[in-house]
């Protein structure tokens, strides 16, 4: 009987353990979602340039849009920033992310031309979204791959919305300080200046605008850029419009210390100081979910470029946060729907290089045909 018991109590304890083993790998195999390896996998990703995604200004006016679409339909989503500023250095970001299981991968920014120009047959399985830029092997000839879609914007009516606006505010001694002198800060500058004249007509101003005008060669928040800008403001100039991506930081410090205003780019600014009078935006975050979203509908637009204007609500100023106190929601929406009808004639980059007669290279802010506005071209 003894010898009995035992040999039950062995058999059993075999049994449990069995069991219990079975178990565990049933548990282990039952959830793969969980595993290192999948937890790695994101099927949409943003590559920033040389800022960051909470630069307040084009990474994060981008990523915005990748995060809204991504969390809308639940769909994993990542950025990935660059080591240097190089194509290498971008390309080898792209790689991660494809390795990852990047389906879509945003790009924002002209630094990314030559980069993408690369990837897109690198990797034809993959779709692309570059802002403000479109792909070429460093040459400028153009190649958009079926897998691309290249996105601009129109920063023109951006800008003249900001001089508009700006005017009718009631100033008249404004600056204009790019970073550097691209296509998209240069088409930002033409903008304010012509929304300045027309502003100055309408108001039948007797004294002239007053513009400053300026590319710093950079797009940093430094000592100096701050310095540039409090000595523009100790010399009378009222309102800055800083187009320059963090060169606004270095704005708006020298505009607290001094009591004047800023009008800031790409996104709303307003939060980054309250002198922030306006923005001049791009529609990004919208552009970039509208992106996705034809992606997912099977209606990529690849192989095409576009260029967002206010037909298309691409660009704007966000009048429920900008701290104006005569130029009024009513006086905004008379003025959009002019541009949205063409009533409004606003000149480009390329348009007042044609006008000037010059060689591109030689024509500056000051060869746009206007009265009212007197421009300072300060190099």
């Amino acid at each position: 009987m003894k010898l009995w018991r035992k040999l039950f109590i062995v058999v059993l304890a075999f049994v449990m353990i069995f069991a219990f083993s079975s178990c565990t790998q049933e548990q282990a195999t039952d959830k793969p979602a969980e595993t290192p390896a999948d937890s790695n996998k994101f099927e949409l990703a943003l590559i920033t340039d040389v800022g960051t995604i909470d630069d307040k200004s084009f990474n994060q006016g981008a990523w915005e849009g990748v995060e809204a679409y991504a969390k809308e339909k639940g769909i994993t989503y990542k950025y990935y920033k660059p080591t240097e500023k190089s194509d290498a250095a971008y390309i080898n970001s792209i790689d991660l992310a494809v390795k990852a299981g990047a389906k879509v991968i945003v790009c924002p920014g002209f630094l990314f031309e030559v980069p993408i120009h690369t990837v897109q047959t690198k990797y034809p399985e993959v779709n692309f979204v570059i802002l403000d830029g479109a792909p070429h092997a460093g040459d400028y000839n153009i190649e958009i791959a079926p897998n691309t879609y290249s996105i601009f914007y129109a920063e023109e009516e951006a800008g003249f919305l900001a001089g508009y606006s700006i005017v009718k505010e009631g100033y008249t001694k404004l600056g204009f300080m790019g970073g550097m002198a691209v296509p998209a800060v240069v088409r930002y500058g033409y903008g304010f200046v012509q929304g300045a004249e027309y502003a100055a007509k309408e108001l039948r101003l007797s004294d002239d605008i007053q513009v400053k005008y300026t590319y710093v060669g950079n797009f940093d928040a430094s000592p100096e850029n701050q310095a540039k800008a409090s000595a523009w403001f100790n010399e009378g100039t009222e309102v800055i419009f800083a187009c320059g991506g963090a060169v606004g930081n270095s704005v708006m410090k020298a505009a607290e210390a001094a009591g004047r205003k800023v009008i800031g780019v790409d996104v709303d600014q307003s939060a980054e100081s309250n002198t922030v009078i306006t923005s001049s935006m791009k529609n990004l975050s919208k552009s970039v979910y509208d992106a996705l979203a034809s992606y997912y509908a099977k209606s990529f637009p690849g192989g095409t470029t576009v260029s967002l204007d206010a037909t298309v609500k691409g660009v704007q100023l966000p009048m429920e946060n900008s701290r104006f106190e005569k130029f009024s929601q009513a006086d905004y929406d008379a003025i959009y729907s002019k541009i949205v009808s063409k009533d409004v004639k606003i000149l480009n980059d390329s348009a007042v290089v044609a006008n000037s007669g010059k060689p591109a290279e030689e024509v500056t802010a000051a060869d746009i045909a206007v009265e009212k506005v007197k421009i300072e071209v300060i190099k």
